[in-house]
């Protein structure tokens, strides 16, 4: 049963709507963006979410946080702006070789699509009492905003949960690691670039591989985990965010808070995020598992070795 008195996660960032095409054939449109496939997929977990994000008034903005309250997502501390364009992004998918690649250029009318933005000091204002009280607070961009949001949960000792994808602004992102719980990230894009600066911090570190699997580190600790190989792959779009939900999922549910992190409890749940992430591949689309197959699947598979 949900605890009513927090909400346990509150996450900001790249949320999109992606536009799909399997093997160069428009397939659907859907809510988008590792931020989104997080939020969305625990929501359908049944965990209290909370995104807070920046959107326009337009049609996109109204299809994406449809998608984010049919999940059970709280859409409260959604923002809609006039002047404002909602994000775009297309999802270019083979699923004969079960590749996938994007695009911020329509493939049909080679216009580029409206980039995301950030949420701003208004919006932060607007969401403080959620974020002051959040078990975990997620995110995959920064800005000023972002990290000010960041070290208001940590103040409160939620879990700072950061996958960042590039450096950027460098005290900015220094602010960010310095509050963070978990640092999760690619070492194709940032591998040789934080190990050295996560070694001197507390965070828990955790570097992706792609296919072969990913490392979790801990002060001088560190543990392989390899990826759960399956046959029939499909489209392996998503699998580092269904990572993160199944890890994120294991933390609420062993009640971890970001004083008391343990690493034993990060390992058990990044491998139940590996099993939903090997499980999803199987599926068309980021959460396609969730959405071809059910929820209570995927609670099967997050707790198979319990």
């Amino acid at each position: 049963m949900k605890q009513s008195h927090r909400t346990e996660v509150v996450g900001t960032g790249f949320v999109v709507l992606d536009r799909i095409y399997e093997n160069d054939h428009k397939a659907f449109e859907a809510l988008g963006g590792s931020c989104a496939n997080v939020l969305w997929s625990l929501a359908m977990l049944d965990r209290q979410v909370t995104p807070i994000l920046r959107l326009g008034a337009d049609d996109v903005g109204e299809q994406l946080i449809e998608q984010f309250r049919t999940a059970g997502a709280d859409t409260s501390y959604i923002a809609r702006r006039a002047t404002v364009s909602s994000p775009i992004l297309a999802q270019l998918t083979n699923t004969k070789l079960g590749t996938h690649s994007f695009s911020f250029v329509c493939p049909d009318t080679s216009v580029e699509f409206p980039r995301y933005q950030s949420i701003d000091r208004a919006e932060l204002a607007a969401a403080a009492p959620v974020i002051e009280d959040c078990a975990v607070f997620f995110a995959d961009r920064l800005s000023e905003t972002i990290v000010c949001a960041m070290e208001t949960a940590a103040r409160s000792k939620s879990i700072i949960y950061f996958e960042p994808s590039a450096i950027g602004d460098r005290d900015l992102f220094a602010r960010a690691i310095d509050c963070s719980t978990i640092v999760k990230f690619s070492s194709d894009r940032l591998g040789s670039k934080l190990l050295p600066i996560l070694s001197q911090k507390r965070a828990v570190a955790i570097m992706t591989h792609g296919s072969k699997g990913l490392e979790v580190m801990s002060g001088k600790d560190r543990v392989w985990c390899d990826a759960i190989l399956i046959e029939d792959v499909k489209d392996t779009s998503g699998s580092g965010d269904m990572v993160s939900v199944g890890l994120i999922n294991h933390l609420i549910e062993t009640r971890q808070t970001g004083e008391t992190i343990d690493i034993e409890v990060v390992l058990c749940g990044v491998r139940a995020g590996q099993r939903l992430a090997a499980a999803n591949c199987s599926f068309l689309g980021a959460r396609g598992l969730f959405q071809q197959r059910s929820a209570r699947y995927a609670h099967r598979i997050l707790h198979l070795n319990l």
